[in-house]
């Protein structure tokens, strides 16, 4: 890459080290999570309906059991949708990522492997969410939809095992800001021997 281009866009770069004031990629996380996870704890709804029930009529509350899927399939859908912009901007922001050198995080992981962790993590997610997707739509569409209980067992449980992949990769991406200051304003002033109190009034 040509060193003046990369100087050019080093100089319009922001205290937390991007060219716009906030982070991307950390909002869409918790989109493409709380997508994700209304969309299996509606399908574990629907799928439980006959048990909850009588709860729900005690409560006079008139839920009818596809509701919940139809809840479960669109958020699991738009959550496929929405991960392929946080991975693009994920991407983006680590190759401008500047991380604290010397320190290990929890796990005991410099920031280098760190990011890589949690980029090939990130491109796993996404393969994972697009195949729940696109699993979910089939379940929908074809094979189970003249049956009551429109999810296989077998795929909410494929959810809870994603959910524990999320985890995971949620993790390596705290430790990259939390301990790292991966695009954390007051962490670069704070490296650059600034004092973040006055300029972040």
């Amino acid at each position: 890459m040509n060193p003046e281009l990369i100087d050019q866009l080093g100089s319009q770069l922001g205290a937390n080290g991007l060219p716009y004031t906030i982070p991307i990629h950390p909002n869409l996380v918790h989109i493409t999570l709380g997508l994700f996870i209304i969309g299996i704890a509606f399908d574990f709804a629907g799928a439980f309906f006959p048990l909850e029930r009588s709860l729900l009529k005690m409560l006079s509350l008139n839920a009818v059991r596809s509701n919940f899927f139809d809840v479960g399939w669109y958020n699991v859908l738009a959550s496929a949708i929405v991960t392929f912009f946080t991975v693009a901007a994920g991407f983006y922001e680590m190759l401008l990522a500047q991380p604290s050198p010397g320190i290990k995080s929890a796990w005991g992981l410099e920031a280098l492997p760190t990011m890589l962790l949690h980029g090939v993590g990130g491109v796993l997610l996404l393969a994972l969410i697009v195949g729940m997707a696109v699993w979910r739509g089939f379940q929908r569409y074809a094979w189970r939809k003249d049956t009551s209980r429109q999810v296989q067992w077998s795929y909410l449980f494929a959810g809870v095992a994603v959910l524990g992949v999320m985890f995971v990769h949620g993790t390596l991406g705290a430790h990259l800001g939390g301990e790292f200051g991966v695009h954390v304003t007051a962490d670069n002033l704070l490296r650059y021997g600034e004092d973040p109190n006055l300029l972040l009034k």
